[in-house]
């Protein structure tokens, strides 16, 4: 396996400069990091003019896996905004969960006049069943053409968690990237899903993150991680004692690695 431009010894330099970084209380230094290459420098090219459009599959997704995205991209001015494909009402607790994700969109930065919930019979809160492509990718490409969208950021191909829904958005998305259905100059960025070891390593995941290939990649500061796990305590209806752990130990609560379609 190539070790790349830099070559082994500057890699292993880096890991070793960016674990010792961790060990010294690096994380509360470490801000968004984007690597340098063409589709970031392209998306870097943009600055102050990103209009970012996370797509969701559940009320809580936005603070359990993509708030180092929805953070870093604020810092770096971009206006974003939540589209949520259903109210999470898989144990009936639908209208209690919008509630929670406009609390928790506000302490991400993102006002519930940027939030809009998709609640459609056809797109149930369901693990086992997949969103049906074509419905889902009409419904995102609307809010994308209303709302002069230029980025969107969702789920790469393992969904992160294998959850069925999950994998729907990027199917949707990939859909439209590949039919050429998505406006000029609009951008797909999907979450890269690791291993279940890498998952829950927290910062521990830093240097591979950083070393492994990526577009993009968001590493939270220890306040910024803060800020995200009070977003994520506000959906009150779903931290269960699993929930806490994954609070404590998930690199999604920290970091994320991503690519454009």
């Amino acid at each position: 396996m190539a070790a790349g431009p830099w070559g082994w010894g500057t890699a292993v330099a880096v890991l070793v400069l960016l674990l010792l970084a961790l060990l010294l209380g690096g994380a509360r230094r470490l801000r968004c990091l984007t690597v340098a290459g063409g589709a970031c420098a392209d998306l870097r090219g943009r600055a102050g003019g990103v209009r970012a459009l996370v797509v969701t599959a559940h009320p809580d997704d936005e603070a359990m896996f993509f708030a180092p995205t929805v953070l870093g991209l604020g810092r770096a001015g971009a206006r974003a905004a939540v589209l949520c494909c259903s109210a999470g009402n898989y144990y009936n607790q639908g209208e209690i969960r919008k509630k929670e994700l406009e609390q928790s969109c506000l302490l991400l930065g993102i006002p519930a006049s940027n939030v809009t919930i998709i609640d459609h019979r056809d797109l149930p809160d369901n693990p086992a069943v997949e969103w049906d492509t074509q419905l889902l990718a009409a419904f995102v490409l609307k809010h994308i053409e209303a709302n002069n969208i230029n980025l969107v950021v969702t789920f790469d191909a393992g969904g992160v968690s294998g959850h069925a829904n999950h994998i729907s958005l990027y199917t949707a998305l990939r859909y439209l990237h590949s039919e050429q259905k998505l406006p000029e100059g609009c951008r797909v960025l999907v979450l890269e899903s690791v291993s279940i070891f890498r998952k829950y390593i927290s910062m521990l995941d830093v240097p591979v993150s950083y070393l492994l290939p990526h577009d993009a990649l968001f590493i939270l500061t220890e306040e910024e991680t803060e800020q995200a796990k009070r977003a994520m305590r506000c959906h009150r209806s779903q931290l269960l004692w699993f929930r806490h752990i994954y609070m404590l130990f998930s690199r999604y609560m920290v970091i994320n690695s991503l690519r454009f379609l």
